[in-house]
C-alpha cells in the first residue's frame, strides 16, 4: 500500500471556563494526523495527535518536529512513528491506522467497527463531570446533572475552599444515597501528602466511591501509604503518564497498590501501550476504567470503539463531547447517562482544514 501521512493543528474552544486544581482553560490546541492510500484516494484515516499542555510527557519543544518525522516514518507501514516515542503521536497514528484499513476491509477489526456500540445498538454507560467553580456554579452543575439522569458524578475537587466542597457533598448525600448516586472525586493531585489522610477521612463520611490523584504524581511511597490508610479507594490518573516500560508500569502498581488505575490512551502511551496498563492491573486485581483527555469528538468516537470491546461494566469518563463549541461534527451523542454512536451520521472532516 501506497501511504503518505500528513498533520494540521486544530484550536478547540471550551464553551465555558473548564477549571482543575492545576489550572484554568479556555481553549486547548489539538493536532489531526491524516494517512491517505496514494492509489486510492477516497480511502483516507484521519486521528487524533492530543497533546495535553501542562499534563502529557509530550509538551515538549520539540513537540511538532517529531509529528513531522512521525509522518515521514509511517510510508515505511511498519509502526515508524513509534521511533519518535511520543503517547500522543502513537495514539494518532494507531486510530488513523485502523480508519484507512478499516475502510478498505473493514472485517479484519471487529472490535473496532462491527461492535454493536459501532452500529449504533449498545451504549456505553459514563459518568457525569461537574467541574470546578465557586460554590453556587458546582451547585447548579451537579443539579443538572442528576437530572439528566446518571447514576454517577464525578466532581473535581481541590480549587474552592475544603469547606464549602463538603457542603456540596452533604447537600448531594441529603438527597441521594450511596445506592442512588455514585460519588466520584478527581482531586488532581490538590492535597499535600501530610494533610491528605485527613482530607480523605473527612470527605468519607459521604460514601464517596473512589477519588483520584489525592497527591501529586511522583511520590511512590507516599502514595502508597495514602493507598494502605485511606478510607476512600484511591484511583491513580497522571501518576500513569509517562510510565513507558512493562517493568515499570508492574513496579509502579505493585508498590502503590492503588485500588483503580484511569487509563487515558492519548496519555498512556496509546491504545498499545494502554493493554500494558491493563495486563499489569488485571495480575494485581486492580480495576481500572476508561477517561477521555479532553480529545475533540474524533480522538473520543475512537476511545470508546476501543472501550466497548473491553465490556468493562464500570461507568466510563467518556462524557466530553460537548464542551467545546467548535467540536468536530461527529456521530456521538449522549442519552440516558450513556454515549451513544448513530451510524447513519458521519464525521464531518471538513472543519479540520486539511488540504487537498
Amino acid at each position: 500500500m501506497n501511504w503518505k501521512a500528513d498533520w494540521v493543528k486544530y484550536r478547540l474552544i471550551f464553551n465555558f471556563e473548564a477549571r482543575t486544581s492545576r489550572q484554568v482553560m479556555t481553549y486547548k490546541d489539538t493536532y489531526f494526523v491524516r494517512i491517505r492510500d496514494l492509489d486510492s484516494p477516497e480511502n483516507f484515516g484521519i486521528g487524533e495527535v492530543n497533546l495535553f499542555k501542562g499534563l502529557s510527557a509530550d509538551d515538549t519543544p520539540d513537540f511538532e518536529r517529531k509529528l513531522t518525522r512521525a509522518c515521514q516514518l509511517e510510508p515505511e507501514g511498519q509502526k515508524g512513528y513509534r521511533e519518535v516515542k511520543s503517547s500522543a503521536i502513537n495514539f494518532g497514528f494507531e486510530t488513523a491506522r485502523l480508519n484507512l484499513v478499516g475502510k478498505i476491509c473493514p472485517e479484519h477489526y471487529p472490535m473496532l467497527f462491527n461492535t454493536d456500540w459501532a452500529q449504533g445498538k449498545a451504549s456505553i454507560k459514563i459518568n457525569g463531570l461537574v467541574w470546578m467553580g465557586d460554590q453556587a456554579t458546582m451547585a447548579k452543575r451537579i443539579e443538572e446533572k442528576l437530572n439528566q439522569g446518571y447514576a454517577c458524578v464525578k466532581l473535581k475537587i481541590g480549587g474552592i475552599d475544603f469547606d464549602q466542597e463538603l457542603a456540596l457533598l452533604e447537600s448531594i448525600r441529603r438527597r441521594y444515597s450511596s445506592q442512588e448516586i455514585e460519588l466520584r472525586l478527581d482531586a488532581n493531585g490538590a492535597f499535600r501528602p501530610n494533610e491528605a489522610l485527613e482530607k480523605l477521612k473527612r470527605l468519607s463520611a459521604y460514601d464517596i466511591h473512589s477519588i483520584e490523584q489525592p497527591i501529586r504524581a511522583g511520590q511512590w511511597e507516599a502514595m502508597a501509604r495514602l493507598c494502605e490508610e485511606t478510607p476512600i479507594p484511591i484511583a491513580l490518573d497522571e501518576e500513569l503518564i509517562g510510565v513507558r516500560s512493562l517493568r515499570e508500569k508492574k513496579s509502579l502498581l505493585s508498590t502503590i497498590q492503588p485500588a483503580y488505575i484511569i487509563l487515558k490512551p492519548a496519555l498512556c502511551g496509546g491504545f498499545e501501550d494502554s493493554l500494558d496498563w491493563i495486563e499489569a492491573a488485571n495480575n494485581l486485581d486492580i480495576d481500572w476504567w476508561v477517561t477521555s483527555a479532553l480529545e475533540s469528538n474524533v480522538g473520543l468516537a475512537s476511545i470508546a470503539q476501543w472501550t466497548f470491546g473491553w465490556e468493562n461494566p464500570l461507568p466510563q469518563g467518556l462524557g466530553t463531547g460537548m464542551l467545546y463549541i467548535n467540536n468536530i461534527p461527529a456521530p456521538l451523542y449522549i442519552k440516558e447517562a450513556g454515549l451513544w454512536c448513530d451510524p447513519s451520521k458521519k464525521f464531518d472532516y471538513g472543519v479540520i482544514g486539511f488540504p487537498d
